[in-house]
């Protein structure tokens, strides 16, 4: 993951400076724990590593990270997933709707998520990155891990140069990736 996190940084520095710009500083480890004891959760290590390269996005950017979507700060993620979770079961009645085990690290600004998934729901696949839709019952896992998913976006900059970079590119699709899932 520090290879690819290392790639990462001088594709966006190189390709996209402006943005670049306004990724925040990354967290500390006495950071980190202090949000694990705070939410009372294990964050898994390549989480921490993403986490300790840049700690998201400035809330003032509205540029896209992947996907057209945002790169959510790690405290602010936390908390959406509680909110979230506090929602199973009242608002969220389908089983699998939103799950407990999803953290957000990327967001729409339209109430949409792309996940890390701390226990594999579906696949048994740990880490895995799986979308999802607030108002719609598909819930895609586009990559098995965030080193894949990093690995890929550092592909997509590989053929791109300054001028040429979109924000609105997407990058979900890598062999046997998305898996479909529908909840119900």
């Amino acid at each position: 993951m520090k290879k690819t996190l290392k790639q990462l940084d001088s594709n966006i520095k190189g390709i996209r400076p402006e943005f670049y710009n306004c990724l925040n500083n990354p967290l500390e480890e006495n950071e980190l724990q202090k949000m694990e004891n705070q939410f009372n959760i294990l964050i898994p290590n390549d989480l921490k590593e993403l986490y300790g390269w840049k700690n998201g996005q400035e809330s003032s950017c509205f540029d896209a990270f992947v996907n057209n979507s945002m790169f959510i700060p790690l405290e602010e993620s936390l908390d959406i997933a509680s909110e979230l979770n506090s929602m199973i079961g009242t608002d969220f009645e389908i089983e699998n709707w939103w799950n407990k085990n999803w953290i957000p690290i990327f967001h729409n600004g339209g109430g949409d998520y792309t996940c890390y998934d701390l226990e594999g729901v579906f696949t048994g696949n740990k880490g895995q990155i799986i979308e999802f839709w607030h108002r719609d019952n598909d819930r895609n896992v586009i990559a098995p891990d965030l080193d894949s998913f990093f690995n890929q976006l550092n592909k997509y900059y590989a053929k791109k140069s300054a001028l040429d970079c979109d924000e609105f590119f997407t990058i979900e699709r890598q062999d046997g990736f998305p898996r479909n899932f529908i909840v119900e």
